[in-house]
């Protein structure tokens, strides 16, 4: 067994895929042509992002849409770089929501937090030390 993809539900595909592009500098991987689904390529596990009305179809599913004006889903994506200050002012620059700055932690690794498009939280950080 192993994570293929994460998928996350959002208002807009598409947006978000654009979104992704630009403020983290991720690559398209693909989007379907009906625009409710779309993939990131971000190493072997693709990152994926669905349309709200995809999960509203599964009956007896309690759901939430995400939002920039609610608080944050209780889940964080973490993408990993080797250069943190820059690729964290690139994703403020382009659009992401700043949380915290990046600081180095106790156990070496450098993290920083932003907010996505949709509002969920992204931590931008180093590798952790083997």
């Amino acid at each position: 067994m192993k994570l293929g993809y994460t998928i996350l539900y959002v208002e807009s595909v598409t947006d978000t895929i654009a979104f992704y592009e630009k403020a983290f500098g991720l690559e398209r991987g693909m989007v379907a042509d009906t625009g409710d689904y779309g993939e990131l390529r971000t190493g072997e596990t693709k990152l994926a992002f669905a349309a709200n009305s995809i999960v509203n179809g599964l009956a007896g599913v309690p759901f939430e849409a995400a939002s920039p004006a609610k608080a944050a889903p209780p889940l964080e994506l973490g993408l990993v770089t080797n250069d943190v200050e820059s690729m964290f002012d690139r994703a403020v620059t382009g659009g992401a929501v700043l949380v915290k700055r990046p600081e180095k932690k106790p156990w070496g690794q450098v993290v920083g937090y932003v907010r996505d498009n949709n509002g969920f939280v992204v931590e931008v950080c180093s590798p952790m030390a083997d």
